[in-house]
Order: structure tokens, then C-alpha cells, then sequence
């Protein structure tokens, strides 16, 4: 092969090709963006309109119909359904799924707009509901309790949800719970008919006496001026001092004005609640410890909850860290308790967790397995495939845009076994050829082109098996898409480092049994020795299970291949594998007989053909 020949001749660009791959997927990896879940679009809108009083036939002729007329005309709708009840219309408008979210978005909206002209004028706007997943299911819920009045927390909530809308990766702070101010003005019915009014001069009153009025500008000198009259109420009592009319005769109190507080009450109340929480919570987590309440917190007292809800596409780690750090900077005021529930980001940091110890000791097995039927020294090289296969798949996951979520790091587990069987046949094939006599690169150079297409043809079948996949249709398609695209890119990777990097590595790292045993110079196993350690702190840094489960595997696998699977590897590859070859040469010597004229062949024969009928 052409492309082993470029390779072998440029063996220092491919050692330093190697070492930035490492770096670059290492990096890739602990960059890339880490959720639970993949970000799936479903294209479905839900156009809601309210008339009140209307009856359900009257709505659907004069409100869903009107809607449905246009939203009809829509390219790229897969289905439009509706429902009428007594007051309220739904329309829900579902869109195939090659159809980009925002273009579906536009197209409704615009087709809603224009279908506002042929709806009654007392309707009430149409409200377009879009489905998106994240608004189900927010990144953490921050809940509020406290000792004082709901309406300060309803300001300490406000203000807290400001601050974590800063965070670059929360879209919106919802909060649920709150009580909202308002000035209720109540009128009393028997006065406002005793001075001959109606509520269409107190409410004009109110709105002409609570403005800002802009003056223009005033030229002074070199200078210019805003001017403006300020008059919105500072305060709801003022309301009270508002003269509502200027009666001609004598009224029941006399001639005179007429004042808002003749005709009604004014009250800073609150709004009707549209939403309420409650929390029952008995323990917290403090310092990755679970923590009793005191009685006097939260048990099933009312609460104000922040449903944060996350941008897509960003890592919800770092974002958690981010509001973890506002929520411990932010100046709560004396006897507020705060409670996170439904913290995803610790449900992702431990799924994380534990795909990567199921990937790193599956890694480590696979290589025991190995050890047993390629020795030591090959059974290393050809499991090193295995995470070079998986960093370079990153660095192509990051640049593709995807995520690392459980779907992908699941389908890394199930590529383990696949990864290593590029690398297998390579280096096995050239350790053949320096069996023979080859020197290194000579045997690298002809054991992979002997065997470079057979290794693209048997990639290739692996790849057709699961490419297929990719078109699954449906909302289910998008979510299990990810693990054929994963198993496709990282058995490319797996073929590329078999094919372009494991030609020059193994020529340079594989090694005979005969070979005399060269000692590593102080300078050399001084740089690996550091190496080491500074790849231990850094797992241990990030995940310090990850550690310690590759040092008790390591462990496990040093003790077992000294004490029991060299011995075994030695006693299979000297004595029963070759009994084995032999009796299965003279198996099948037998087996290929075509003399007939024994009637055991006759027989065998006879039996074997009519099994392969019968099946």
C-alpha cells in the first residue's frame, strides 16, 4: 500500500502525529460539552387561543378553522390536529423532522399573523407553545424558604434569578411560587351611582393622571436639556388624592370635586397566584454529605422555586459550578434557607463516572485477554488501540459539534471489543514477518500492506452494519442515532491508527523473544516515571474513583498474569495449541476424504450435504 510507504518513510512526523493526537483528544475530551441526555429538536408547536363565553361550536368556526385555513399552507407539515372546547382552542402543528426548529418556528408564526385578521376582536392573541424538552426537565430547581414575609422572598427570588440568568449557560430563571404587588382600587357601587359615575371615568382618571409626559429639549447656552413631567404615582395612597370628576350640582356630600377616595378603597394587595410550592425535604447534601434539617426549615413549608433552564449545546458541569458559585456569593438575607433539588449535573458527573471506570476496566480486561494469546509486550501495544481509537474519536465528536453524553460514552463500551481487532491482525502479522528474518521496518512495511485491504473490506462490513441505522426514523431515530454514528467514526479512527500509526510504532516497540533485553537509560525511565505520575494526578484531580479503580486494576492484572496467566499463556501457546492444530490438521485431512469406496466417507459425506440442505 501506498499509504503504508509514506508512513514508514516519514516515522518521526508520525511519532510527533501520535503524541498531538494524545494531547489534542485528551483535551477534546475535557472540553467537550457533557450532559445526560442528547439535545433532540421535535418540531411540533401548539397554537392556544382563548374567547371567552364562547361556546365549543363557535370556537371552532371562529377561531380554530380561521387558523387551520392557514397553517394548511405550510410546506414541510407532517400533521395538524386540533382540539375545541368551551373557550379555548389548540392547535398542535407537527413538522417532519428534516425541517430546521427555527425555520418551523418562523413559518408558524408568520402564518398565525396572518390568520389574526379573520379572528373576532375580542379574542385574546394566540399564544405559540414550542416543545422543547429542556423546558421539561430544567438543569436544577433552587428553592427559597425563609422565616419573613412571602413578598420579601418573592424580591430576594427576583433578584437571585437575575443574577443566575448572568450565567452563560441558563436560557431562563423561571420562578414558580411567587406573589406579585398590585394596587387594587375596590369601588364602592352605591357611592359611584350616588355621584352619577362609571367605572370607564375612574379608570380614565387613573390613566391620565399616571404618566410621564416628555417636554423636548431646552437650548442653555452650549448646553441642551431633557425635559419631561413626571407623573406616575410614587406611591398607591396617592391614588386616593385623584379627582375623579367636577359634579355641577350638589352631590350626597355637598357640592365640590369629587376624589378616588369618595368612590373606592385603594389597597397595595397582591396579585391571584397563578402558581404555588411546596417542598418536603427531611436532608441536604453538605460537602458530599447528607445532612438532617432542622425543624424549623424546610419540611413542608411553602417555598419559592427557580426552575433554571439550560442553553443546549453548553456543558451543564461547568454551569452548575458557575450557580453553585452566584448562589454562595449572593447576599441572602438573615433566616433564608436554600435547597437544590433536581440537580442534573450530579446525575451526569456520576453516569460519567461510571462510563469511564466500565471503559478503563474493560480496556484493562480486554488487554488480559490479550496477554493470554500475544504475550505481554504485544498484548500492550495492541491495547493501547484502544484509548488512541477512542481520544482521536473525540477530537472528531467536538469538531462535528456533538456532545458526550450517555448514549456515546455507552456505545464506547460496546466498541471496546471491536477497536482491537484492526491492531490485532497488524501487529501479529508484522511480528510474522520478523519472525522470518525482516528487519523492523521492512516486516512493518510487509505485514501491513499483506494485510491493509483486508482490514478496509472488514472495517467496511462492520461500518455497513451499523450505517443503516443512522436513518431510523422518527423522534427515536434522533435519540439512538448517536451510537451508530459513535461506533462508525471510532472504527474509522480504529482503522486509521492500525493502518497509519501502528505500522511505525510497532516497527519501532515490537520486539522477538530472542532479542536480548535493552536497558532503559536513567533520562528515559526518569520521563516515563513522571509521565505516569502526572497522568495519576490528573484523573485523580478530576475523578479520583476513576484512580483508584485503574490502580486495583492494574494491580489485579500484574498479579494475575505474574502468577497465573504467564503460566497458563505459556503452557496454551507451547503444548495444547499446537495438540490442537494437529489434531484438528488430521480432522480435517480426514474430513476431505473423497474415497468413496469406504462407506464411511460415503456416510459422512452424505450427512454433512444433507444437513446443509436441510438448514
Amino acid at each position: 500500500m501506498k499509504l503504508t510507504e509514506i508512513t514508514l518513510k516519514n516515522r518521526t512526523a508520525i511519532i510527533a502525529l501520535t503524541v498531538i493526537l494524545v494531547m489534542a483528544g485528551i483535551f477534546s475530551y475535557s472540553t467537550i460539552p457533557k450532559e445526560s441526555n442528547p439535545q433532540i429538536e421535535i418540531p411540533i408547536f401548539i397554537i392556544n387561543t382563548i374567547y371567552p363565553g364562547i361556546s365549543p361550536s363557535d370556537m371552532e368556526s371562529l377561531i380554530t378553522q380561521p387558523i387551520e385555513r392557514e397553517l394548511q399552507g405550510i410546506s414541510g407539515v407532517k400533521d395538524i390536529r386540533s382540539t375545541t372546547l368551551e373557550s379555548v382552542s389548540s392547535v398542535v402543528v407537527e413538522f417532519e423532522l428534516d425541517v430546521p426548529m427555527n425555520v418551523a418556528s418562523q413559518r408558524v408564526r408568520e402564518r398565525v399573523d396572518l390568520a389574526k385578521v379573520d379572528l373576532p376582536p375580542d379574542a385574546e392573541e394566540p399564544v405559540i407553545i414550542e416543545i422543547d424538552l429542556d423546558d421539561l426537565m430544567p438543569v436544577m430547581t433552587v428553592n427559597l424558604a425563609a422565616d419573613y414575609p412571602l413578598s420579601r422572598l418573592t424580591d430576594v427570588a427576583e433578584r437571585l434569578g437575575d443574577e443566575l440568568e448572568t450565567v452563560s449557560g441558563i436560557r431562563e430563571a423561571e420562578i414558580v411560587g411567587k406573589v406579585e404587588r398590585e394596587v387594587q382600587v375596590n369601588v364602592d357601587l352605591a357611592a359611584l351611582n350616588g355621584y352619577g359615575l362609571s367605572f370607564g371615568q375612574l379608570i380614565q382618571a387613573i390613566q391620565n393622571q399616571n404618566l410621564t409626559i416628555p417636554g423636548g429639549t431646552v437650548a442653555v447656552g452650549r448646553m441642551n436639556y431633557l425635559l419631561r413631567v413626571s407623573g406616575e404615582f410614587d406611591d398607591p395612597l396617592e391614588i386616593n388624592d385623584l379627582v375623579v370628576a367636577r359634579p355641577m350640582g350638589d352631590g350626597p356630600t355637598g357640592p365640590g370635586l369629587v376624589y378616588m377616595r369618595d368612590v373606592a378603597d385603594v389597597v397595595f394587595g397582591f396579585k391571584d397566584r397563578e402558581s404555588y410550592a411546596r417542598l418536603r425535604a427531611y436532608k441536604v447534601e453538605e460537602n458530599g454529605k447528607m445532612v438532617d434539617l432542622p425543624d424549623v426549615e424546610i419540611q413542608d413549608n411553602q417555598v419559592i422555586s427557580i426552575n433554571l433552564k439550560r442553553r443546549a449545546g453548553l456543558n451543564i458541569i461547568e454551569t452548575a459550578d458557575e450557580i453553585f458559585e452566584i448562589i454562595e456569593n449572593f447576599p441572602f438575607p438573615a433566616g433564608t434557607t436554600v435547597v437544590i433539588t433536581g440537580d442534573q449535573s450530579k446525575y451526569v458527573v456520576d453516569l460519567i463516572k461510571d462510563l469511564e471506570n466500565s471503559i478503563i476496566s474493560g480496556m484493562l480486561f480486554v488487554i488480559l485477554v490479550l496477554v493470554f494469546f500475544l504475550g505481554i509486550r504485544n498484548a500492550l501495544l495492541v491495547g493501547t488501540a484502544v484509548p488512541l481509537s477512542i481520544l482521536v474519536g473525540f477530537i472528531v465528536l467536538l469538531s462535528l459539534g456533538y456532545t458526550a453524553n450517555f448514549i456515546i460514552l455507552f456505545s464506547l463500551i460496546i466498541a471496546l471489543g471491536l477497536l482491537v481487532d484492526n491492531s490485532i491482525v497488524v501487529v501479529e502479522n508484522i511480528y510474522r514477518y520478523r519472525e522470518m528474518g525482516y528487519e523492523r521496518f521492512d516486516a512493518a512495511k510487509k505485514g501491513a500492506d499483506e494485510v491493509g485491504f483486508a482490514l478496509i473490506a472488514a472495517t467496511s462490513t462492520l461500518i455497513a452494519a451499523f450505517a443503516h441505522m443512522l436513518f431510523w426514523p422518527g423522534v427515536i431515530g434522533q435519540f439512538m442515532g448517536f451510537l451508530p454514528m459513535t461506533l462508525i467514526i471510532v472504527l474509522i479512527c480504529s482503522l486509521f491508527v492500525a493502518l497509519v500509526l501502528y505500522p511505525v510504532l510497532t516497527g519501532y516497540l515490537v520486539k522477538l523473544e530472542t532479542e536480548k533485553k535493552r536497558k532503559l537509560s536513567g533520562t528515559l525511565r526518569g520521563i516515563l516515571i513522571g509521565f505516569g505520575l502526572l497522568m495519576a494526578i490528573v484523573v485523580g484531580v478530576s475523578n479520583p474513583t476513576t484512580l483508584i479503580v485503574a490502580i486495583l486494576t492494574v494491580a489485579f492484572f500484574v498479579l494475575t498474569y505474574r502468577y497465573f496467566i504467564k503460566g497458563a499463556s505459556k503452557y496454551f501457546n507451547d503444548k495444547l495449541l499446537p495438540n490442537i492444530l494437529l489434531f484438528y490438521k488430521g480432522f480435517l485431512n480426514w474430513m476431505l476424504q473423497r474415497d468413496y469406496t469406504r462407506k464411511a466417507a460415503m456416510l459422512r459425506n452424505t450427512f454433512a450435504l444433507g444437513s446443509i440442505i436441510s438448514g
